[in-house]
């Protein structure tokens, strides 16, 4: 009876389907509820009723981030990271529409790490000898398949990565080509793949693009807490400590770095 007794939402106070409900530490969730929660978020059964009403809360209030938001550049092919540089802030999502989407958008200062994974699957072809037998070939020879992986670690409340796939399909590279990819020493290098390489540009992109950022919006906020020098102004005399433009407090001159 109580395995199959009707379930209600803890957030929305709906009915719950048969298979629709997803545990809570303290409570159930709807499928449309848990729809609203962040992509990247994956601890939910671990969650209480309360946090979950949290993060929604914090799901809505990001709509008006991404109003405000304004890419200056945009990285990637399926998957993309979009970059507000004027903001500091970026998000990442595969959606053509923002607004209906409503991914996650985060400041360049929490991101506390960002890598390219590289995915290799490596198998043997095999031939068939007079015997009948299924042996290898000499040199032996192997098709290659490739996936091309961001994983950006932050700071968030709600998730602390954000893994995803660069390539649309897998880089598939057979026998034949990989043959035509030997190096200087005859050795096969699938890596030298013209698609292999794209990829990884694209890859390396993406790491120095919010690695750089991090880095900028982390000196900007060292240099913001930095104690003010006390320094006689070059147009009145006085002896001020420069505004948050860099202006004498008293008669308001530039007075620079």
């Amino acid at each position: 009876m109580g395995l199959f007794s009707k379930k209600t939402c803890s957030i929305c106070g709906g009915e719950i389907g048969l298979l629709g409900n997803r545990k809570l530490e303290d409570g159930n969730l709807c499928k449309a509820c848990a729809s609203k929660l962040s992509p990247w978020f994956d601890d939910r059964r671990h969650s209480t009723v309360a946090e979950i009403r949290e993060q929604l809360d914090y799901r809505e209030a990001n709509r008006q981030a991404v109003e405000d938001f304004h890419a200056t550049r945009v990285l990637g092919e399926s998957m993309r990271v979009y970059l507000d540089e004027d903001a500091g802030r970026f998000l990442v999502t595969s959606a053509r529409n923002l607004r209906e989407d409503n991914p996650d958008v985060l400041d360049f200062s929490q991101v506390t790490g960002c890598r390219l994974d590289v995915d290799e699957d490596r198998d043997e072809l095999m031939r068939e000898n007079s015997e009948g037998e299924r042996v290898s070939y000499n040199p032996p020879r192997y098709t290659y398949s490739y996936d091309f992986y961001i994983e950006i670690q932050v700071n968030s409340p709600y998730f602390s990565r954000m893994r995803f796939r660069i390539n649309s399909r897998s880089v598939e590279i057979d026998p034949n080509e990989a043959r035509g990819l030997a190096g200087r020493a005859g050795a096969v290098d699938p890596r030298r793949h013209v698609d292999f390489q794209e990829y990884e540009r694209m890859g390396k992109e993406i790491v120095a693009a919010l690695s750089s950022a991090r880095q900028d919006a982390r000196d900007a906020a060292a240099a913001a807490a930095a104690p003010k020098m006390a320094v006689t102004c070059p147009y009145c005399g006085a002896t001020t400590t420069p505004d948050a433009n860099g202006r004498c407090e008293y008669c308001g001159g530039a007075i620079g770095a």
